[in-house]
């Protein structure tokens, strides 16, 4: 095999610019090199040409320069490098990509548009109109409900992107099995954990990939022994248990680190930005401190 077949320039070039980025927010990057991790980020794009990948970046980031970004969640690319990590995770703007819960469409302002011309982006929702009467106006349902009209009203920008219902434990599948490049989660294991449900999570994205596919996770990082219930997860157990389901780590990346993040606040990760739960108290200490350390894991699907 020669180094061409799994080295990416462009990849390589996108990792200078983290690596500046995350110096100058004081988060010194430390690269998780496994089964050739230094490489790994770069394979999904070993099928293209040079020029193909050029392009891919460069539509990935007209996508994150958009003006049709909310202003709002612009103002947290400083933390959570939508370009650098979407690249980390070798997403192509051929792919069929499934968000697993995708909130108020932070990372789906992005990806939507991205893929709408040649692949297609499926935000994995919450259920909009579930059986019990007192939830249909609950967080879940509204949340569901306003993502679906987000989608009807940017019709010019998402008009391929389509949802699932997936929410457990009544809603578990994220697709046909075998269907998908890419399933991406970001910051929601935690919520799982909870509630016990990880592990049918973990195999539902197992199951919906294409063999050769990508399960791209970010999460809060914590220390050894805490609770889920803080909003931080262990990194060793997140990959103990995605080996388990079948998949292989192939790299983990640093761009979402963060060393000023203590991990021990009154209110676990929600004291810090951007939920600030602690109100004006200790606001200022939480601001410096910016949002949390997060852990970045590139899992393949094995081919079998």
């Amino acid at each position: 095999m020669s180094l061409n077949t799994v080295f990416n320039p462009q990849w390589f070039y996108s990792s200078l610019i983290t690596m500046k980025r995350v110096l100058q927010l004081k988060r010194w990057p430390r690269l998780l090199l496994v089964s050739g991790g230094l490489f790994a980020a770069g394979l999904s794009f070993s099928a293209m040409s040079s020029s193909d990948q050029v392009s891919a970046n460069d539509q990935l980031l007209a996508a994150v320069k958009s003006d049709f970004r909310t202003p709002s969640n612009v103002a947290r690319d400083v933390y959570r490098h939508p370009f650098e990590t979407l690249v980390f995770f070798g997403v192509k703007p051929t792919d069929t990509v499934v968000e697993l819960w995708p909130g108020g469409g932070w990372y789906a302002e992005i990806l939507a548009p991205y893929l709408n011309k040649k692949g297609q982006y499926i935000g994995a929702i919450f259920d909009s109109h579930p059986s019990d009467a007192a939830k249909q106006k609950g967080y879940r349902a509204t949340s569901a409900k306003k993502f679906k009209i987000w989608l009807k009203n940017s019709k010019t920008q998402t008009s391929q992107a389509e949802v699932v219902t997936f929410d457990p434990p009544t809603h578990y599948s994220l697709g046909p099995n075998n269907s998908a490049d890419v399933v991406l989660t970001f910051r929601n294991l935690h919520n799982w954990a909870v509630k016990d449900y990880l592990l049918p999570v973990f195999q539902s994205a197992f199951k919906v990939l294409k063999p050769g596919g990508t399960f791209g996770v970010v999460e809060h990082r914590g220390k050894e022994g805490m609770l889920a219930t803080s909003g931080y997860m262990e990194q060793d157990e997140v990959i103990a248990l995605a080996k388990k389901v079948g998949f292989t780590l192939v790299a983990s990346s640093e761009v979402n680190a963060n060393l000023t993040d203590t991990k021990d606040y009154p209110h676990g990760v929600w004291s810090l930005p951007p939920s600030l739960k602690g109100g004006d108290k200790n606001k200022q200490a939480y601001l410096d401190i910016g949002e949390s350390d997060r852990m970045t894991l590139k899992f393949i699907k094995p081919n079998r």
